[in-house]
């Protein structure tokens, strides 16, 4: 199950990545993206020809025995140099020489393709066997794939760190994480093959396919990796659910403070028989805009010594610093509401209206009101215990 999990992540991986290359067709350098294309391409690929499925279609012989695993290794140095060709080309844009490393890649890939052919491996079962005089070039093979991977997935791993480390909140932030993550998992993928040249050196025969971990951290490097290069492509949709979803959970917070408002000033409800008509963000807004309507209507009610008394009284019951400022607002409100239907009314001096917050807006509205409402809610313990303090 795992093991068909790991495929069914690197199909998505396919698809993120063929998406991307059609989304920035019009706004990124096309060698760029087919970089990045080649890169999961790759990675892809290399996974699906240790399959014990391609093993099984391929049946016994030299193609299963030496085209399939040679394959896998050579298509995982490939995804290594387009991974760096595609940093390269994405910090440095068409100054960028690519040269250099594409060559280092491609005589990595001929040497790893020499030592694999003098090495002469023999499949038995699910093992590959090599004999004692050839087993120094299978060490090589293996031993020169780890230095040439693990070296270039530490570069890319500590450039993508150190971007993420330093770039500002947001999607680009979120996208270069994800990168971090793939390329992590890349290095924990390569490194994985640490034992296999253990086992090599002690009984000459290692596995002739990915094992389950392997191939589960190669799918999270495919989908991390395409996650993270497709983020301006999905993360827009994702903001939006997100948005919706921390919009309806405040709107239901904040509703035992508006049923409170609206039973004692009823025309604060705009449309009572139209709930979340206009979507959770709107229904926040109007809502939000009615508890501030309440407010006002009773403001002729709210005794204006009040709030220094129940702010002492809730230090003074233990109330946390961080909830005193809701909990005096709470106790306060609570008491307007009594004022008013009692019918008490308190003269307060004219004085200069607070002037309006620029930065405030609905969500930081709603955050606090979410907090008042919190601290209505408790009114048993905490809100009714400052109450009766506060009047003194």
């Amino acid at each position: 199950m795992i093991e068909s999990l790991a495929y069914y992540l690197c199909l998505a991986g396919f698809a993120g990545f063929g998406y991307k290359l059609i989304e920035a067709r019009r706004s990124q350098p096309a060698r760029t993206m087919w970089f990045l294309a080649g890169f999961g391409i790759c990675i892809a690929t290399g996974i699906v020809v240790l399959t014990p499925a391609m093993s099984a279609l391929a049946g016994p012989g030299p193609v299963a025995e030496w085209v399939l695993s040679l394959a896998g290794d050579e298509l995982k140095l490939g995804a290594i140099g387009f991974a760096v060709a595609f940093t390269q080309s994405v910090w440095r844009g068409e100054g960028a020489r690519l040269a250099p490393h594409a060559l280092f890649t491609g005589a990595t890939m001929v040497l790893l393709a020499v030592c694999f052919a003098l090495s002469e491996p023999r499949r038995t079962g699910d093992e590959t066997v090599f004999s004692e005089a050839d087993l120094p070039f299978a060490l090589a093979d293996k031993v020169l794939f780890l230095l040439y991977s693990l070296i270039s997935l530490g570069l890319l791993f500590a450039v993508f760190f150190r971007s993420a480390w330093h770039a500002e909140p947001g999607p680009l932030r979120a996208g270069l994480w994800l990168l971090v993550v793939g390329v992590g998992a890349a290095f924990a993928w390569t490194f994985w093959d640490v034992d296999d040249v253990r086992r090599l050196a002690e009984s000459a025969r290692i596995a002739a396919r990915e094992d389950v971990p392997s191939s589960v951290l190669a799918a999270v490097t495919v989908v991390s990796v395409a996650a993270g290069a497709t983020l301006s492509a999905w993360s827009p949709a994702v903001s939006s659910v997100i948005g919706r979803v921390r919009a309806y959970r405040a709107y239901r917070r904040i509703e035992p403070l508006w049923t409170a408002l609206r039973t004692a000033v009823p025309g604060i409800a705009l449309d009572p028989g139209r709930e979340l008509a206009g979507g959770a963000e709107f229904t926040l807004y109007r809502r939000v805009i009615e508890i501030r309507d309440g407010h006002l209507a009773l403001r002729a009610h709210f005794d204006p010594d009040l709030p220094a008394r129940a702010e002492a009284a809730a230090r003074r019951a233990g109330v946390r610093e961080a909830e005193v400022a809701a909990t005096v607002e709470a106790v306060t409100l609570a008491a307007a509401i009594e004022a008013g239907r009692a019918g008490r009314r308190f003269d307060r001096e004219p004085g200069p209206e607070p002037e309006p917050d620029a930065d405030a807006d609905v969500t930081a509205e709603a955050a606090w009101l979410v907090q008042v409402s919190r601290a209505w809610q408790r009114r048993d313990a905490l809100v009714e215990r400052v109450r009766a303090a506060a009047p003194g």
